[in-house]
């Protein structure tokens, strides 16, 4: 069995443009990756199957509903005689956590299966794949910091970031994505308040530096806020911590992060935070 990364993403900025007239929200937003991840093994066979262990494992749901089944079928819609197989996923990562566990999980499936069946990684029924699968699995199949736009269907080429160091914590609550745009009360076809803001649009050898982490946003935070209002507390913790240059939500909710400029900061920073709220889930990662 061959074993494949599915990192956490990080959303470091989130800047909600519009809601499209079939309600889907079009969006901007800075993506990096963790070092932290899920594990997914896969080793070919005819039949598809599907094992989930860890110790997330419970929030992720029955094995039946788990995004990687998703994306293997969906792919294997679009390549007939594909090769399927075993997948045995280890569960790391909190589930409706706003870090793209689940979508992580799916890209590492439809990764498995495009190189066990000689499929290239540009092959377009891939990346097909994974904008059916779920509208964070493009982005993570090329787990790089970019910039996303559209419903997670465009995105820019990668960009270079700055040594950051990280604190994520999520306490332990979900923040369903659903729930969360739905709160924002956007009607279809109208556009949000932000909409006229610039966003970090940087060209691949332009980079971006801390000052401009720091300088960004994420439009999601109050509608978060009003379906777990814990979020706030997590946000305040981290904010608090020394050294902190940032703290933020990522994606809709519940995970948060704090941002440090050295990895010693970013370690003392973990054991404050466990201390404080031992029963949060809470990581010191670096990203890229």
């Amino acid at each position: 069995m061959r074993w494949f990364r599915a990192p956490a993403k990080i959303n470091l900025s989130l800047r909600v443009l519009a809601r499209r007239a079939d309600g889907l929200h079009e969006i901007e937003s800075l993506v990096a990756f963790a070092d932290i991840c899920d594990w997914l093994g896969y080793e070919p066979g005819q039949r598809l199957e599907l094992d989930v262990e860890g110790p997330t494992a419970l929030e992720a749901g029955p094995a039946e509903k788990n995004l990687v089944l998703r994306a293997a079928r969906a792919l294997a819609a679009r390549a007939p005689g594909l090769t399927l197989g075993r997948f045995r996923l280890v569960k790391r990562l909190p589930a409706a956590a706003g870090i793209g566990g689940g979508s992580a999980d799916a890209a590492a499936a439809l990764t498995a299966l495009a190189e066990s069946n000689g499929l290239s990684a540009e092959d377009e029924r891939l990346r097909a794949a994974a904008a059916e699968t779920g509208a964070d699995v493009p982005v993570c199949l090329f787990p790089k910091a970019r910039i996303m736009s559209g419903v997670g269907e465009r995105l820019g080429p990668p960009v270079a970031l700055p040594e950051v160091f990280a604190v994520l914590v999520n306490p332990r609550v979900s923040a369903p994505t659903r729930d969360v745009f739905e709160a924002l009360g956007l009607a279809p076809g109208s556009c949000f308040g932000s909409a006229g803001r610039q966003m970090l649009a940087p060209g691949p050898e332009a980079g971006i530096t801390l000052d401009t982490l720091v300088s960004g946003r994420n439009d999601l935070e109050p509608a978060a806020l009003r379906i777990a209002p814990v979020i706030r507390l997590a946000l305040e913790t981290l904010s608090r911590l020394p050294g902190a240059k940032v703290a933020r939500m990522s994606g809709s909710g519940a995970t948060c992060f704090a941002l440090f400029d050295c990895r010693v900061g970013a370690a003392s920073a973990h054991r404050m935070v466990v201390a404080e709220q031992p029963h949060w889930w809470v990581q010191a990662t670096t990203l890229c």
